[in-house]
């Protein structure tokens, strides 16, 4: 079920997950739908392509030991994907099933041993097809040898993962293309500011490295939130 991107073993990625059984929705207007930009680009293969303004979004957890975990790293971003315009609140906790999408508008995280059969590989994904193209929210599973110590990353990464997850289940992909011109998109080629910062998105291991950087979403994240937005007031979706 899971697609893997292809990776040095030393590095941590997330993939996408489909249901391919599915066909996707075409949203109303779709030729006002922009699915991808610098720096970004939208889960449009998994019918994904815009948020609701309206709709609250929040993120969940499947203990309360994991809400405990989770929100201190989670906090920054949120309050900057708020100040974009999507509503989203970190919340508390419900049951999650990782084969199932919940309840509409939630995030869930969750913890698995290696959710993509990778070691250090962790996943997100939204629901896919919904209607409309309208995200309704999605799952995290997040690899549980982070915790234990047979998975240690710099502070960065960790951080960095952690905000990417649950931007993959909001509707954003990885923007990777082929910056250097020689026919292939390669892991880390992504475009960057002037100052070597590539987006949060970027695969494997994109976003800030500093310590007040990291675990926060760049200009580029912010640009494809605010596209997902766009692309719902363009089809008449509050």
């Amino acid at each position: 079920m899971y697609k893997a991107l292809p990776v040095a073993a030393a590095l941590v990625v997330c993939a996408l997950a489909a249901l391919p059984t599915q066909a996707a929705t075409v949203p109303a207007k779709a030729a006002k739908v922009t699915t991808k930009g610098t720096g970004w680009k939208l889960t449009a293969q998994l019918g994904v392509t815009s948020l609701s303004p309206g709709r609250q979004y929040t993120i969940t957890f499947a203990s309360s030991a994991m809400k405990t975990r989770y929100t201190p790293y989670l906090t920054a971003a949120v309050a900057q994907v708020k100040a974009a315009g999507v509503k989203l609140a970190i919340g508390g906790v419900e049951p999650v099933d990782p084969a199932r999408c919940g309840p509409v508008g939630h995030i869930q995280f969750t913890e698995l041993y290696r959710p993509l059969g990778r070691a250090g590989f962790s996943q997100g994904m939204p629901c896919p097809y919904p209607p409309k193209g309208v995200g309704i929210g999605g799952i995290v599973a997040i690899d549980s040898e982070y915790w234990d110590g047979t998975w240690p990353m710099p502070a960065y990464k960790l951080r960095n993962t952690l905000v990417h997850e649950p931007l993959h289940a909001l509707g954003l992909d990885h923007p990777n293309l082929d910056t250097n011109k020689d026919g292939k998109t390669a892991d880390y080629e992504c475009v960057a500011t002037s100052a070597g910062n590539t987006p949060v998105m970027c695969s494997p291991n994109g976003g800030y490295r500093t310590a007040t950087g990291m675990g926060r979403l760049t200009g580029f994240d912010l640009d494809g939130l605010k596209a997902l937005l766009a692309n719902a007031r363009a089809q008449g979706i509050k």
